[in-house]
C-alpha cells in the first residue's frame, strides 16, 4: 500500500494476519441506517483498472476536517465527525463517498439532513436538494472509526501498544473516514484528536492548537499541501515529540514510544542529512516538516505517510539488521515525500512511478554511503525480471489483485523492477539528462498528479527525442528488452509450468521487493 513489506532477519517466527477483503464482510463491517425509501443505491468508483470501485465520481473534494474522540482504550470505536468540502463536476442527486467499518450516526449536505444507505464499500447519500454542476457543497458525516480488525480484513488503524496509528495504502483510508479514497482526488486536510490526558496525538502536517477540557485534551494539524487520503496519518499513544531542525530550517519532528526517546535518538539524528542528500539529487524538500513515527507494532512493513513515515519501532532495536539497510530504508520512505506524496499516482496502475523511484534512491543511498554497488543489484534485477513479469505483469501494467489479496499489487515488479526501468532509461539518455529529468518531474507536477504518459512525455523532451518507443517495452512487455549498454546481461526465463503466487514478495531491505541477490548477500 505502499504497504512494505521485508524478509527479516532470522529471529523466532510469529503469526501475520493474512490479508483478505471480501464483499461479503464489507457489507457485514458497515453499519448504515437507511432513513427513507426510494431507488437501490449503487456502488460506483472512478474507474481504476486495478481499484474499479474505489473512489467516487462527480465531485472533486478540496478539503476535509477529521475529528476523532479517542476513548483511551484501542479495542472500542471512536466517535468521529468527517466534514467534506467539494465542488461538483457533474449534476448530482446522490453523492457515493467511500466508507466502511463504521456506524453512520446522521448525514447533513449543507447544513440540512440527508437521507443514508450501504452500497458494497460506498455510503450513498442523498441531499435534500439535487447539486448542480459547478457548485459547492458541504457534506458531515457523525460516525465511529473502529480500530478492531475484522476477520479476513486489513488496514486502516493499526493498533499499537499503547494507542494507534494508521495504515490507509492503497484502499484502506475508507475504513476510518468517509471520503474520496483515491489518489486522484488530493485536498487539505485539518485532523483534530480528543484522547484522555497523559495521551499525545500527532498527526500529518503542523500542529495548529492544543486545548484541554476536563480530563481530556483536542489536538489539531493542518497540512499545507493537498494530501491523497491514503496518506493519512493519525498516531495516539505515549509518545515523546523529538524536535529538530533541518536543512533550511525545516522543521523535523519525530514520534517515539515515551520510555525509548534516549535510545532511539542516534537514527532520529540522521534524518537532516538525509533530507539534505534527496535534496542534492532531486531539489527542494515538498513539505512543510518531516519526521518518522516508531510504532510499537508488528505491521511487517514501513509507510511513507505524508509528512510523518510510519516505522515499526523494531526495525531500529533489532541488531541483526546492518546499520546502512536500516539508513536505505530510511532514505526509501524519506524520497517517497516527493516521489508518490507530492507527485501521486493517478491511478494505481502509475505506482511504479512511486516505488521503482523510492528504490532507485534507496539504492543510490547505500552504493554511495555503504559501498553498495547499484549495478549489481540492478543486474540481479535484471536476471529475476522476467519471472516477475510473468508472475505480476510489467511494471506499469500490473496484473489486478486477486480478492482477498489486495495488497498483492506491491509486488517486485513495481520496486526493483521499475527501479531497472529507471536503470535503463539512464543508460539510454545519460546521467546528465536522466538528474535533469527527476528534477523537472517532481518540479513540474509538485502537489499534483501524474501519469505514466506524462513521465514518458517528459523524459522524451528532456532528452530532445521521442522516447515511447524504447520505454515501451520496459514499462509494458512481457519480455524484459536488452539492457544498453550491457548487452551481457540475460533474464532467466521462469519455468514452464511454474506456480506463482498472486501475494506480495518479503525482501531483506524494506520496500524493495527483490530479495537477497539483489545485494549480492
Amino acid at each position: 500500500m505502499l504497504l512494505i513489506l521485508r524478509t527479516r532477519p532470522p529471529r523466532p517466527k510469529r503469526t501475520r494476519t493474512s490479508r483478505h477483503r471480501t464483499a461479503a464482510l464489507l457489507a457485514s463491517a458497515v453499519s448504515v441506517c437507511l432513513l427513507a425509501a426510494g431507488a437501490p443505491a449503487e456502488p460506483l468508483g472512478v474507474g481504476d483498472r486495478l481499484f474499479p470501485y474505489l473512489g467516487n465520481p462527480g465531485y472533486d473534494v478540496t478539503s476535509y476536517d477529521l475529528s476523532f474522540t479517542y476513548p483511551g482504550t484501542n479495542d472500542k470505536p471512536l466517535g468521529a465527525v468527517t466534514t467534506i468540502d467539494a465542488r461538483t463536476t457533474a449534476d448530482l442527486d446522490r453523492i457515493n463517498l467511500d466508507f466502511a467499518h463504521g456506524k453512520v450516526e446522521s448525514v447533513e449536505v449543507d447544513g440540512l439532513p440527508a437521507t443514508f444507505a450501504a452500497a458494497g464499500e460506498d455510503l450513498v447519500v442523498t441531499p435534500r436538494v439535487p447539486l448542480p454542476k459547478g457548485s459547492w457543497m458541504r457534506i458531515t458525516v457523525r460516525h465511529t472509526s473502529d480500530p478492531r480488525p475484522v476477520k479476513g480484513r486489513d488496514g486502516g488503524w493499526v493498533r499499537t501498544s499503547d494507542g494507534l496509528a494508521m495504515a490507509n495504502q492503497a484502499d484502506a483510508a475508507h475504513l476510518v473516514f468517509p471520503c474520496n479514497d483515491h489518489p486522484s482526488d488530493k485536498a487539505m486536510f485539518t485532523i483534530r484528536v480528543t484522547a484522555p490526558d497523559g495521551l499525545t496525538a500527532v498527526a500529518n502536517g503542523v500542529r495548529a492548537g492544543v486545548g484541554r477540557d476536563g480530563g481530556s485534551t483536542t489536538w489539531t494539524y493542518r497540512t499545507k499541501h493537498p494530501m491523497a487520503t491514503e496518506l493519512t496519518q493519525v498516531s495516539i499513544g505515549r509518545s515523546a515529540v523529538l524536535h529538530r531542525t533541518g536543512p533550511h530550517g525545516l522543521p523535523v519532528r519525530d514520534v517515539v514510544p515515551a520510555a525509548d526517546s534516549r535510545a532511539l535518538g542516534p537514527w532520529l539524528a540522521k534524518t537532516p542529512d538525509q533530507i539534505a542528500w534527496m535534496e542534492s539529487k532531486v531539489g527542494a524538500y515538498p513539505f512543510e516538516t518531516y519526521g518518522l513515527l516508531m510504532a510499537q507494532a508488528s505491521t511487517g512493513f514501513e509507510l511513507e505517510t505524508q509528512t510523518l513515515s510510519l516505522f515499526e519501532k523494531e526495525l531500529f532495536t533489532e541488531p541483526a539488521y546492518p546499520k546502512w539497510y536500516i539508513e536505505s530504508v530510511m532514505v526509501h520512505e524519506l524520497s517517497h515525500q516527493w516521489f508518490g506524496d507530492s507527485v501521486s499516482p493517478r491511478s494505481w496502475s502509475d505506482l511504479w512511478l512511486n516505488e521503482g523511484h523510492a528504490t532507485w534512491y534507496e539504492s543510490l543511498y547505500a552504493q554511495e554511503r555503504a559501498n553498495k554497488p547499484m549495478e549489481a543489484r540492478m543486474k540481479a534485477a535484471y536476471g529475476a525480471s522476467d519471472g516477475w513479469r510473468a508472475s505480476g505483469g510489467p511494471p506499469a501494467a500490473p496484473k489486478p489483485p486477486k480478492e482477498g489479496q489486495k495488497i498483492s499489487i506491491f509486488r517486485p515488479n513495481v520496486y526493483d523492477g521499475a527501479a531497472l526501468v529507471l536503470y535503463a532509461l539512464q543508460q539510454e539518455i545519460g546521467k546528465d539528462a536522466f538528474q535533469r529529468l527527476e528534477r523537472a518531474w517532481v518540479r513540474d507536477h509538485r502537489d499534483g498528479t501524474a501519469s505514466t504518459a506524462d513521465f514518458v512525455e517528459l523524459a522524451s523532451r528532456i532528452a530532445d527525442r521521442d522516447l515511447g518507443g524504447f520505454l515501451k517495452g520496459w514499462l509494458y512487455g512481457e519480455k524484459t528488452p536488452p539492457m544498453p549498454g550491457h548487452p551481457d546481461w540475460a533474464s532467466t526465463p521462469p519455468a514452464k509450468g511454474a506456480q506463482t503466487k498472486d501475494a506480495p514478495a518479503r525482501s531483506p531491505h524494506g520496500k524493495a521487493l527483490t530479495g537477497k541477490t539483489a545485494h549480492g548477500e
